[in-house]
């Protein structure tokens, strides 16, 4: 029954109904990055990689036969996280050209040698082997330290451009107003996040408010495709590199 609990509270921080509102901070973020990962992942299927998979969050949106989690292994939360493998951060685990698919999300940001990361994705991806991947771009510093950089939507493009890959879709995720209110919830709840109390109180009586008038002024307000929260690009692999 608790781990139950445990298990739905979970799945609500990455994919918020709308009681998500008064107990996610991050309620404008996480909805919008899964209603878009649920929407591209029609494209990934079959045997599946899931590269820092975490507790495999986004699993559900993908219609896999087989699905595999790879993390990079730090010693922090290993006991949260539910991946089959793990690797030291440089070759993974697998022979060339074994996935029918790859994902990542939010991952590439802790990557501190992108170029290898994407061409060992490039290397067991089979060609024509579809790549859902996802990245910050306004954010704050998170997961410290090993958060080592952003992205911009021509530098995502070079990057995977350049290492086999074609871009068959790319959205910019919460590209309105909600930015501002989203990096505003941000704030608050790193400065309050320690005293737990404190974090409910302040989640449903501030917080909650600040995420629905973000809501209601991104609707009404024109978009900003300049300023946006996430990154989400659907390519897939073209060339071996």
């Amino acid at each position: 029954m608790i781990n139950a609990i445990k298990n739905k509270v979970e799945e609500k921080q990455f994919n918020p109904g709308i009681t998500g509102v008064f107990i996610n901070p991050f309620f404008i973020a996480r909805k919008n990055l899964y209603k878009n990962i649920k929407d591209l992942g029609r494209h990934i299927s079959g045997k599946t990689l899931d590269v820092g998979c975490g507790t495999k969050p986004y699993k559900a949106c993908f219609s896999s036969t087989v699905y595999i989690g790879l993390e990079y292994d730090t010693g922090i939360d290993k006991d949260k996280k539910k991946a089959e493998y793990y690797y030291s951060g440089d070759k993974f685990p697998f022979q060339d050209q074994q996935f029918d698919s790859v994902v990542t999300n939010q991952v590439l940001e802790h990557v501190f040698n992108p170029v290898e990361f994407i061409k060992e994705i490039n290397r067991v991806l089979k060609l024509e082997g579809k790549l859902l991947l996802t990245v910050p771009f306004v954010w704050d510093e998170h997961e410290q330290p090993y958060d080592f950089g952003r992205y911009s939507s021509f530098g995502l493009i070079h990057l995977l451009e350049k290492n086999g890959f074609h871009i068959i879709e790319f959205r910019k995720s919460v590209n309105n107003i909600g930015v501002i209110f989203q990096l505003l919830n941000g704030y608050v709840y790193k400065k309050i996040r320690s005293v737990k109390m404190l974090k409910q109180l302040v989640t449903v009586f501030i917080m909650a408010p600040v995420t629905l008038v973000g809501i209601f002024f991104s609707k009404i307000l024109p978009a900003n495709n300049d300023l946006y929260l996430d990154n989400i690009v659907l390519a897939k692999k073209i060339k071996n590199v």
